[in-house]
């Protein structure tokens, strides 16, 4: 299980105020209305959420960065656990002409208004009981999703995804933090977080739950 980084600078891109999230509005209730994962979470306020999530672009190299690294092909099945819109999937259909993509979130809006080109390709439902059969795909992803389950609901979907995959071509990237301040910057800016674990900690929690493929981390610095 290698460590791999194929986000961090696409997070630390966008520039944050990690400390006006808390001292302007009521985190808590923020935080209430962002784990809906509705209208507000993706294209409502910046207090709930992305504050609009559309298509521009910026995740083009990511997928660049990933199929290079698996060696991914035309007629391969990608999987996206927490896909929300697809905008990553209708990346790689870009970069890998051929490739069959499959994606998976748990928010209806998300789904609902998903990029129209990959939209057909995706469904609402639960990370922790993927409704595909062992072995469906030849590389699985998930970014940014794990970390808003509990903690059983992260073995579990570690569990799952490891089933639904073939080989190993896995990636899985959660927020995560190395030291005092990037743990303090994570709790004042995360919204939707219920597991908060440093890269120790996830490594052997991905190790105990059966899952062999890669994972990586963004940090709040």
């Amino acid at each position: 299980m290698a460590r791999i980084d194929f986000i961090q600078s696409l997070h630390a891109s966008t520039r944050r105020n990690y400390v006006q999230r808390v001292v302007e509005h009521d985190k808590a209730e923020c935080a209430e209305v962002a784990r809906r994962f509705g209208h507000d979470y993706w294209d409502g306020e910046r207090r709930f959420g992305y504050g609009g999530y559309r298509y521009d672009g910026r995740w083009r190299p990511v997928a660049e960065r990933i199929a290079a690294h698996y060696g991914l092909k035309a007629g391969d099945r990608l999987l996206d656990i927490g896909c929300g819109k697809g905008f990553l999937l209708y990346e790689f259909t870009q970069v890998v002409p051929g490739i069959e993509v499959a994606g998976i979130d748990v928010s209806d809006y998300g789904i609902a208004n998903a990029k129209e080109e990959v939209r057909p390709f995706l469904q609402v439902g639960d990370c922790r009981s993927l409704p595909y059969p062992d072995g469906s795909f030849d590389a699985v992803i998930s970014l940014g999703t794990f970390h808003n389950l509990p903690i059983e609901g992260v073995f579990q979907a570690l569990s799952e995804m490891q089933r639904v995959g073939r080989g190993d071509h896995k990636y899985f990237m959660v927020e995560s933090f190395r030291d005092e301040r990037e743990k303090a910057n994570l709790l004042y800016w995360q919204l939707t977080c219920l597991s908060f674990h440093s890269p120790e900690s996830w490594a052997w929690i991905a190790d105990s739950a059966g899952y062999k493929g890669d994972h990586g981390f963004i940090f709040f610095d």
